[in-house]
């Protein structure tokens, strides 16, 4: 023990009384050369860390370190700069009075020790370790689109992640479902190489290999980056992916859209799912309800079974069959029952009932349905609602009460499921005239269109005691329109028109006046109509006996009105005038109050006031009044009044 001591003290003295050599290069310690960290394309600022006195910095020597060679490739002299040919030999530049070497343009070969060396007073220099970084591109993520079996007895590929173009290497992390994934044996295995462009930039390549299960069909997986620039750490993430993951059916099911219940008349897709991946081919079967065997369906290219419109022969109980084409075994669906709610054969009794005036009728409904039915009956020309059950009771019946009727049989619980059955009823009388008496308003020679209707039961005939040209349409089985097309002559102003409905019951007549439109016609009211067709009669002039006597209308004072209202406008106008003419010869003087008193002759005994406003004309007066009842109170000194008086 005693001899290795002794040994360990005497190495120890040797060791502090031997000098240090100074100034032999490679024996003396170097210091830590000073970090200098910039991006790739940016100036690189290498500052000289010799002493700052002038004479230190008016000689400098620069020099790039690669593999251990000093390589010359600036140099100050007198305080002026000057490059080395070679590859820095257009990129550098002085800066601070020649205490700081600039490097522009830089690129990561350019990631080296530079060093400045001084000569006097003594041989100095100072190391500069720069630093080159570039941040990489976005990642990109290509995924197996082969996809990955779960019973592979080795880790797949899963994707594959990219990132070019950075500078040095980043670091690449894989993730599934947000959660960072490692290395594990026979489970995960991550391959990462790179590639150095001509640039000197890395590009970088990973693999990530798995074996995965079932659950993981839906599993989001992305690679991220990690690198380092002059401001700090930072990461770029790529896009998510979902891998194709096979595994095999286990499970077959029906699926029905729409979801609810179904009505006729929708459009109903059935289809077939499964658990596995890739998912079975599949074929849909409906039971037979007679023979209860299942029979298959003609489906889509898609294997969908597409019911469109969907009917009540559609409901019954369908089944899926899904086959593996790797195992070829058959799986089948749990049956399920399809239910197509209708409303059908909705029938009315009687389903022509024809009855006599004042008589009784029941009109009873009825329909098929899946579900419970409401009924309700409108009346077809109107649309209002008579009754809420499947009964219509009408009593006392009268010919306004002929025409059609609906019943209308719906579903309160499914909207829009409904069906509707119209019955008319019939009853018995004459022809029943839409209007008696009406004026058209013509001009001569014109070709005019006239129409008469009628209604009744049996169904009426239509005659005109004109020659024109005649046609008919039923509106319904009890009312009819007839049009006549004739020339309007002055024979045919002078008698008129009419026409006359008839059936076994008796007849009935409407007349039609033609009345020429002229300048002195004032415009017809809403009982007549001017051109081709006739408008609706009023309801006075409205016929509904089986009397043909007519009364022609005693003619109207229409002219003379006009004439009286022309014949009063000119007095008043030449009134106005002559009021005027003696305003202007100065036979009315006006005192300060604005009024003067004019004596009229004695047959003259009406009192008249005129009022004449200082900003009008005298040309825009206005009317006179009369009655000494209507006189008015002068309003201030801007108006004028002259007071005419017997």
């Amino acid at each position: 023990m005693g001899l290795p001591r002794l040994v360990c003290a005497f190495l120890l003295a040797a060791c502090c009384c031997c000098p240090r050599v100074a100034g032999v290069p490679g024996e003396a310690e170097q210091p830590a050369p000073e970090l200098v960290e910039v991006e790739v394309g940016s100036t690189a600022l290498l500052k000289c860390g010799l002493s700052q006195s002038q004479g230190n910095l008016s000689h400098v020597d620069w020099f790039s370190v690669h593999k251990e060679k000093r390589i010359p490739i600036f140099r100050v002299r007198q305080g002026q700069g000057q490059s080395e040919p070679g590859e820095y030999q257009h990129r550098l530049s002085l800066q601070d009075r020649g205490a700081t070497l600039a490097l522009t343009q830089v690129t990561p070969h350019d990631e080296r020790i530079f060093l400045c060396q001084g000569k006097r007073p003594r041989s100095q220099e100072h190391r500069i370790q720069l630093r080159v970084y570039k941040a990489p591109e976005e990642p990109n993520i290509q995924v197996n689109a082969l996809g990955i079996p779960v019973d592979s007895k080795e880790p797949e590929e899963v994707a594959t992640c990219v990132g070019r173009n950075g500078y040095p290497i980043p670091q690449v992390i894989w993730y599934k479902n947000g959660r960072p994934l490692k290395e594990e044996k026979n489970r995960v295995h991550i391959q990462s190489s790179q590639t150095v462009e001509s640039s000197g930039l890395y590009t970088l390549q990973s693999i990530l290999k798995a074996q995965l299960v079932k659950e993981d069909k839906d599993a989001q997986f992305y690679c991220e980056l990690n690198y380092r620039l002059p401001s700090g750490n930072h990461m770029k993430e790529s896009r998510e992916v979902t891998v194709p993951v096979f595994y095999p059916t286990e499970k077959v099911w029906l699926e029905v859209e729409p979801v609810g219940m179904l009505k006729e008349g929708d459009r109903v897709e059935i289809r077939c799912l499964a658990d596995g991946n890739p998912p079975p081919h599949f074929s849909i079967s409906k039971q037979n309800p007679s023979t209860r065997e299942a029979e298959e369906e003609t489906t889509n290219d898609n294997g969908v079974l597409v019911l469109e419109p969907a009917q009540k022969e559609h409901s019954g109980l369908y089944e899926c069959q899904g086959l593996d084409l790797d195992t070829m075994i058959s799986l089948p669906s749990e049956p399920q029952e399809l239910l197509v709610n209708y409303v059908s054969d909705v029938r009315v009794s009687p389903a022509a009932p024809e009855r006599q005036e004042g008589s009784s009728l029941t009109l009873i409904c009825e329909a098929e349905s899946s579900q419970d039915l409401e009924f309700q009956w409108l009346r077809e020309e109107t649309g209002q609602v008579l009754e809420r059950g499947p009964v219509l009771q009408l009593h006392d019946l009268k010919r306004e009460a002929g025409g059609g009727y609906r019943c209308v049989a719906s579903v309160p619980s499914i909207p829009g499921l409904n069906r509707t059955q119209l019955v008319n009823v019939a009853v018995f009388g004459p022809p029943w005239m839409a209007f008696k008496e009406r004026k058209v308003w013509v001009k001569e020679n014109m070709m005019l269109n006239l129409s008469c209707e009628a209604s009744g039961h049996p169904r009426p005939t239509i005659s005109w005691n004109v020659n024109g040209t005649a046609s008919e349409q039923d509106q319904d089985p009890q009312r009819v329109l007839s049009t006549l097309n004739v020339l309007v002559t002055p024979e045919l102003l002078e008698t008129g028109v009419e026409c006359t409905a008839s059936n076994d019951l008796g007849k009935n007549t409407s007349i039609l006046f033609l009345e020429l439109v002229n300048l002195t016609t004032l415009t017809p009211d809403s009982n007549t109509t001017t051109g081709l067709s006739t408008s609706t009669a009023s309801p006075h002039t409205r016929a509904n006996s089986t009397s043909t006597e007519r009364k022609l209308p005693e003619p109207e004072s229409q002219g003379v009105v006009i004439v009286a209202v022309i014949v009063c406008i000119l007095v008043l106008a030449v009134l106005g005038a002559v009021l005027y003419f003696l305003y202007k010869k100065g036979k009315l003087p006006c005192g300060r109050s604005g009024k003067q008193e004019i004596t009229l002759p004695p047959s003259r005994k009406s009192e008249f006031v005129v009022e004449v406003k200082s900003d009008k004309l005298p040309e825009e007066m206005g009317l006179l009044q009369g009655s000494s009842g209507d006189k008015r109170a002068p309003g201030d000194q801007g108006e004028k009044y002259i007071d005419l008086r017997h």
